[in-house]
């Protein structure tokens, strides 16, 4: 994920961090299933580049139900928890969920590539690595913990930057106006960052500076 998590501030919402996490998790079905029956080769069609690119197809189709389902929790937990500022918005862009899922399998066939002996990633076309060992397994890993761990601040610090220009932008007439309204003279991203609650009438998402 540290690959996902560095690149997120980036992107920000041209980019679904939980889509990306769904390609890992398909991603890694293979090499599981290989482990529990015992195969010789753990890391076959799937982690080519050809199978890559039919998980992120697949990884598409379900992941905007999903990414609704878990921002949706989240959500409702850092407003619970009065962390109002870190509030995301609930929709997920075709963009953002073609590129998490892209990006996600693509990725997964590299780093892999770099570690493990069995990874034929050209298949058909070629049998050849030449990715192979260019990077140590341990330096893979942690490498990807350090991009994940800058990524995870540099998001931070994006979020709270975008609430103090949110907060002093949004005027006490703004309290309870449609989100859609006031993102009309500023950026979606900062207004669903800060202060996204709900209509107590008919459930939509409004822009409160309080």
């Amino acid at each position: 994920m540290g690959v996902a998590l560095i690149v997120k501030p980036g992107l920000n919402r041209h980019f679904s961090v939980i889509t990306f996490g769904l390609a890992q998790v398909a991603m890694d079905i293979e090499p599981g299933v290989g482990m529990l029956t015992g195969a010789d080769v753990l890391h076959g069609p799937t982690h080519t580049v050809l199978g890559a690119l039919v998980i992120a197809s697949l990884v598409m189709l379900i992941a905007p139900s999903i990414c609704s389902y878990l921002l949706k929790r989240w959500n409702k937990e850092v407003t619970y928890h009065k962390l109002s500022w870190l509030v995301q918005s609930e929709v997920v862009s075709k963009a953002a969920v073609i590129t998490g899922a892209l990006f996600g399998t693509l990725s997964h066939v590299a780093l892999d590539s770099l570690i493990h002996h069995d990874i034929r990633p050209l298949l058909p076309f070629s049998g050849a690595n030449s990715l192979l060992g260019l990077v140590t397994h341990d330096a893979v890993y942690e490498l990807c913990a350090i991009a994940g761990l800058l990524g995870v601040v540099a998001w931070l610090a994006m979020a709270w930057r975008g609430r103090r220009r949110v907060s002093s932008y949004l005027s006490p007439h703004s309290c309870g106006q449609p989100l859609n309204i006031v993102a009309t003279q500023m950026r979606l991203d900062d207004a669903v960052t800060f202060g996204v609650q709900r209509d107590r009438t008919d459930g939509r998402p409004v822009a409160c500076a309080a």
